[in-house]
């Protein structure tokens, strides 16, 4: 049976709404979906925002040479969507998720794996949603309900994190839980924007499954009457100074703060770093998530300097002196953004290094050595650049950068980034890493941003027909 054009007026709307709710979750993303409504229909691709570009050969290997998409093949439950889950099918550089149900044979939809993802979970989650609401919308058939599908997948992020941590807590503990998720959530951004004395939250606060309470080791326990409540948020605010200079973290049952305790915390046991104007939740060692402004983000707010690795394994340097090299650019970035001040720091790759404008030191400083390094990191703090040989030492700091002007210079980006642009512009050799005080981090060669990444717009109106996924692949 021919695609028809409800099924497009689908996937536009979950297409539009799952690609811009990523986007606000994780940075700039995109969508694509391969999928077939009918047991007997070719599989198609709909992939307006150009994700699958580069990988056609292996969906073509996975798709047309192989069976194993199309799952167990056991019968279907009506209502239920079966997911398909094969782990040696694995796209580089994206998250999958597939299911099929009775109203759609096959989804499998695709987004983009971003370096500083924290977890892939709630983005898998999120990816389950949109493939929920496709065999919805195919089994209705209501015609009023489209519209609204894109706005119920883009506001999904807390619902995503939710979920996968319900999931979570299910395998590790079964399903007889009594822990509320939305709750505890509610009270982590809840307090995440409360100040205190014109402070932004420190410390730890950690959610108890209520049966395991008991089995935490107490510095001090609140009387039941006394315990306050997790809804009062300011209330909890307050308590949560006193684990800000103890090895200590307030222990909540998820209606109430029961305590304060510097013991093991139990298993499943969901727990919210406070750092200022950010935080992490996270669960048994698995990071889940970031926070900030009242929001969930799958961003770990540490710069990845993927483009500077890349960049390094291209240059003369030898294994170790390529490890080396990022490794203290890494530290220096990671600092500046943990003290939230900005800087610069150019990376001469030449053999000899350039003579730069700014502060030198009679030998330079060897910052293999941890102490050298640190010093590295102070000086950072001063106006300029630092400016760092293949030789692994500092040759200078509080460096000036110039040169001509460059396409894609930014007047919203400060001196710091434009000049850095008009540098690499003229020297080859070097290439530039600045982070800015709000914490993102762009590294420059050529006179070009590497960092730099495109704003998807909302798509401009109804998809096309989506093409068969035979002639997509050959063409």
């Amino acid at each position: 049976m021919p695609h028809s054009s409800f099924e497009n007026l689908i996937l536009y709307h979950i297409l539009d709404g799952l690609a811009d709710g990523l986007s606000h979750y994780s940075g700039p993303s995109r969508a694509a979906v391969v999928f077939r409504v009918r047991e007997d229909d070719p599989l198609r691709v709909c992939d307006p925002q150009f994700l699958l570009d580069g990988h056609e050969p292996k969906l073509g290997q996975y798709f047309l040479d192989s069976e194993k998409w199309r799952g167990v093949g056991r019968p279907l439950q009506p209502g239920f969507v079966e997911e398909i889950n094969d782990p040696d099918f694995d796209p580089v550089g994206l998250i999958t998720y597939a299911g099929r149900s009775e109203s759609c044979s096959f989804q499998m939809w695709f987004t983009e794996h971003h370096p500083d993802l924290c977890c892939a979970g709630p983005t898998r989650r999120w990816l389950e949603h949109a493939v929920g609401l496709v065999s919805q919308h195919l089994a209705t058939r209501g015609i009023m309900c489209p519209d609204t599908s894109g706005y119920l997948v883009r506001e999904y992020s807390a619902h995503a994190v939710r979920d996968f941590i319900v999931d979570e807590r299910n395998r590790i503990m079964g399903w007889d839980t009594r822990l509320r998720i939305y709750p505890a959530l509610d009270a982590v951004l809840g307090i995440s924007k409360t100040m205190e004395e014109g402070q932004w939250p420190r410390g730890r606060l950690v959610f108890v499954e209520p049966s395991l309470v008991r089995t935490t080791h107490f510095m001090a326990r609140f009387p039941s009457m006394e315990q306050p409540r997790m809804s009062n948020f300011k209330h909890v605010r307050k308590l949560l100074q006193v684990t800000e200079d103890l090895s200590c973290h307030l222990v909540s049952d998820g209606v109430n703060v029961v305590g304060v305790s510097n013991g093991r915390i139990p298993r499943a046991a969901l727990v919210a770093d406070y750092h200022g104007g950010y935080g992490y939740l996270h669960m048994d060692g698995t990071l889940i998530c970031s926070f900030a402004d009242g929001r969930f983000s799958s961003s770990t707010r540490r710069a990845k300097l993927v483009h500077l690795e890349e960049i390094l394994l291209e240059s003369r340097l030898d294994q170790s002196s390529r490890y080396m090299l990022f490794q203290i650019v890494q530290s220096i970035v990671h600092d500046a953004q943990d003290t939230k001040h900005g800087c610069t720091i150019v990376i001469d790759l030449g053999v000899e290094p350039l003579t730069l404008a700014g502060q030198h030191m009679d030998v330079p400083l060897d910052l293999v050595k941890d102490y050298n390094l640190d010093l590295a990191k102070s000086l950072a703090r001063v106006d300029g650049a630092l400016h760092i040989g293949a030789d692994l030492k500092l040759h200078g700091f509080g460096c000036l950068l110039d040169g001509h002007t460059v396409p894609g210079e930014n007047r919203a980006r400060g001196a710091r980034f434009n000049s850095s642009l008009r540098f690499t512009a003229e020297n080859p050799d070097m290439v530039a890493v600045v982070v800015s005080s709000d914490r993102p981090t762009s590294i420059m060669q050529h006179g070009v941003e590497l960092t730099a990444v495109c704003e998807w717009r909302p798509l401009a109106g109804q998809l096309m027909k989506p093409p068969l996924l035979e002639d997509w692949v050959a063409g």
